[in-house]
Order: C-alpha cells, then sequence, then structure tokens
C-alpha cells in the first residue's frame, strides 16, 4: 500500500475577472476618492449625466491562481507552503480543503481532512462552543463517543470553559481561532491543514499550536500543511517546503533549501534599490534604499568587522501625524534579526517633503551569512500605508575577525561584544 497520502495532478483553477470599460464609472470613483462635498443626489445626478443609466461595455479577463500544479505528500510529512501574497496559497488549500472546485487536473487524497483556513471556518455562529466541537467532529465522520473522549482534552487546549456555553458569534477572533484550531488538531484528522490564520491568536498560543501540530506529525503519524509567511516557524515545524509563485509550483523539498532560496528570490542584489513611482497611497513613498560599506559605497558584501549602512529616502506629500516606519533584518532561514523603529530616534510627525535616515548596523554583530531587508510605512494599529518585503538582501563575510577560530560553529543570530571584567 502507497504512503501517499495527496496526490496532485496538473491542478488549475481560473476566476473571471470583470471589467467594465465606462467613464462614467471613472468620473463617480474619482468623485469617490477625492471625497466631493456635494450632496448624494447631486454626485447621482453627475454619475447619470455622464452617460444616462445604462451600463458601459463589460469585459471579462481570465485569471489563474493556479496552473498546472503537481506534487505529492507522504503520510505524516510535515509541508510548509510559502509564497508572496497572490502566489495561490490560499487557494490551493480552499482545493484540497474540498471548498471550492479545481479548474483543471486532479487530487487524490486518502484519509479525514481537518482544515483551519480563516476566523470561524466550520463553525455555526448561532451555536455555542460546546455545540460546535460536535457538529465539527461529526463533519470529521467521528462517532458522539469519539468526540466525548477528546472533548475535555480540546476544551483545555482552547482554554474557553468559562464560554463554552456562549453562541459563538460573541466570541473574540482569538477565542474563535483557539476553539477552532483545538478541534481541527484534536478531532483525530489523518491530515491537518492550517493556514496563517494562527497570526490571530497571541504568541504563547501560536507557541503551543506549533508543538500541538509538531506532537501531531512526528508522535501521531499524520500529515500537516502549513502557510505561513513567517520563515522560522515554517523551518522550525517543517520538513519540507512547497513554493508557490504566480500560481505555479517554483519548488518543493527540503524545507531550509527552499526557504533560503525563496527569501532572497526577487530580491535586489545591487545594493541601490529605485522604489516603483507607483504607489497605493498618495500621502507617502518610499523611494530609494541604498546598503553603503565603510568607505560609503554601494555593496551587497561587507566585511563583518566593518558597519553597514543602510540609508532609506522617502517622501511625505504633506505633514503626517503618527507615521511610523520600521526597518526588518532576516537571516537566510527567515528568522527575524531585529527591528529598528524611526520613532526610537525621531518624532513621529513627518513634514511635508522628501527625507534620508540612515541606519548604521555596528560592527562584529551580524554573523557571517546573507540576510534580507523589510521596510514599512505604518500607522501603529491603525493602517499599513506602504509595506516591501524582501526588498533588498547583503551578504556579511568572515574576513580574519578573532571569530574566525570558530569557524563552522553555531554563534547564534548575533556576536555581541560584551566586555569581560575581572573583579
Amino acid at each position: 500500500m502507497s504512503d501517499t497520502v495527496i496526490k496532485v495532478e496538473n491542478l488549475g483553477k481560473k476566476y473571471l475577472i470583470s471589467h467594465l470599460a465606462d467613464k462614467r464609472e471613472q468620473l463617480f470613483s474619482r468623485l469617490l476618492v477625492n471625497k466631493a462635498k456635494t450632496a448624494g443626489s447631486k454626485v447621482l445626478d453627475m454619475f447619470r449625466s455622464a452617460g444616462g443609466g445604462g451600463g458601459g461595455e463589460h469585459t471579462t479577463e481570465e485569471f489563474w491562481a493556479l496552473k498546472d500544479v503537481s506534487f505529492e505528500i507522504k503520510q505524516g510529512d510535515r509541508v510548509g507552503i510559502i509564497g508572496r501574497n497572490g502566489a495561490g496559497k490560499s487557494t490551493l488549500l480552499k482545493v484540497l480543503s474540498r471548498i471550492t472546485e479545481p479548474t483543471t487536473g486532479r487530487i487524490t487524497i486518502d484519509g479525514r481532512v481537518a482544515s483551519l483556513l480563516e476566523v470561524g471556518t466550520g463553525f455555526h455562529s448561532e451555536l455555542t462552543g460546546r455545540e460546535n466541537i460536535y457538529l465539527n467532529g461529526a463533519i470529521l465522520g467521528m462517532s458522539r463517543e469519539e468526540i466525548k473522549r477528546k472533548f475535555d482534552e480540546i476544551v483545555a487546549f482552547a482554554e474557553v470553559e468559562q464560554f463554552l456555553d456562549t453562541p459563538v458569534k460573541r466570541y473574540s477572533s482569538g477565542m474563535y481561532v483557539r476553539l477552532a484550531f483545538a478541534v481541527a488538531a484534536h478531532l483525530e484528522p489523518e491530515i491537518l491543514i492550517v493556514d496563517e490564520v494562527l497570526a490571530v491568536g497571541d504568541a504563547q498560543f501560536q507557541k503551543k499550536c506549533l508543538g500541538k501540530m509538531e506532537d501531531v506529525s512526528t508522535k501521531e503519524g499524520r500529515t500537516v500543511l502549513f502557510v505561513s509567511h513567517n520563515m522560522a516557524a515554517i523551518n522550525n515545524l517543517c520538513d519540507t517546503a512547497l513554493w508557490l509563485n504566480k500560481g505555479k509550483l517554483e519548488l518543493i523539498g527540503d524545507v531550509e533549501q527552499i526557504t533560503s532560496k525563496y527569501l532572497f528570490y526577487g530580491t535586489e542584489s545591487s545594493g541601490e534599490v529605485f522604489f516603483p513611482d507607483k504607489n497605493l497611497d498618495s500621502r507617502f513613498c518610499f523611494k530609494k534604499l541604498a546598503l553603503l560599506n565603510n568607505e560609503s559605497e554601494i555593496s551587497t558584501v561587507f566585511d563583518i568587522r566593518q558597519p553597514i549602512k543602510i540609508q532609506v529616502e522617502y517622501h511625505a506629500t504633506s505633514s503626517l501625524n503618527n507615521l511610523e516606519l520600521s526597518l526588518r533584518v532576516y537571516n537566510s532561514l527567515g528568522t527575524p534579526i531585529f527591528t529598528t523603529n524611526r520613532s526610537s530616534f525621531c518624532n513621529l510627525e513627518m513634514t511635508k517633503g522628501t527625507h534620508i535616515s540612515e541606519i548604521i548596523i555596528p560592527s562584529m554583530f551580524l554573523t557571517p551569512g546573507q540576510y534580507s531587508i523589510d521596510i514599512a510605512a505604518h500607522i501603529p494599529n491603525i493602517e499599513v500605508i506602504s509595506n516591501h518585503q524582501s526588498i533588498a538582501s547583503f551578504e556579511v563575510e568572515e574576513t580574519g575577525s578573532n571569530m574566525l577560530a570558530y569557524k563552522g560553529l553555531d554563534h547564534g543570530v548575533v556576536i555581541l561584544n560584551i566586555p569581560w571584567e575581572e573583579k
């Protein structure tokens, strides 16, 4: 008997996107964007006067969220599914979970599948937590006695005992996710599929979930599919990575090799990055990021004994209150090494005009290896204005520092020159 539990052959999923080629629609959109001060009826009159009440010319465009995807997954595999936003990850999980039908191709699944793709997946909002546990178990084909044996374990893991007889529509998103994950992980599915919905929970619960998924796979021999943008979590949990890129399978294989290639795919390696003119927000944009060595020369390879300068140029079209700029550096395993915020050194208010900020990573701080940079502008806890992942990459080389004698040893993610004082 084959130990293959999921076999995907030439899988494709197509959507039709509708477009309205209509000048009236463009006019109406501009009026909304510019927050027109006219009364609603006047706006509607202007909208109609641009071409009457009839519709414009409709056109449709084919969009393949997945195309020609083929792979096999064995029993007990822990597979991390990675890719940029829009790569097709969530679509793949929905097809595997039988939530949506594929357009082309064939999928063979051997075993019961439990999915946690978004907050409240599989829950009935009017039913209580207790009732939803039994409902989900029944959907998975379990008897009432089987569910009852797992019931106390599910409640303890989810930490929702106090609200067990409350309709889940009154749960917070965190409570919803805790119970949904507990149900999915404990009701003995052969295949557990989890999207990045766990990001809703707190850090302690996320760690608990990762530990449970590892137990489900290593101790109970079940298969886990896990989608996340957190490469460190993927590397810690999974043994295999499946990389989707624009709806197609880019690579599948050893998790550390795939995630390392993924992190540096598409990153600018010239040491100088010019951000595209097109910006989704008219208030602010990044213009340029440059990596500079100790001689202020643009570079992507740096001496471990020398500092690294990261210079960022950005523009605000008007004064902005509470605007935070953040820069984060990752190593080749996807582990975040550090995050630095502009507000740590500057006022959160940003004046109108073009600005240049410089960040200096000290010498003898980053261990030899490859690194990538994320940069973002956001109003804390309110909105993200601009976000660029893996926008640039660089390498730190060992060039004869006092750490050279320990080459090959794991020093951790950073080196700290902490003085030793004899007393």
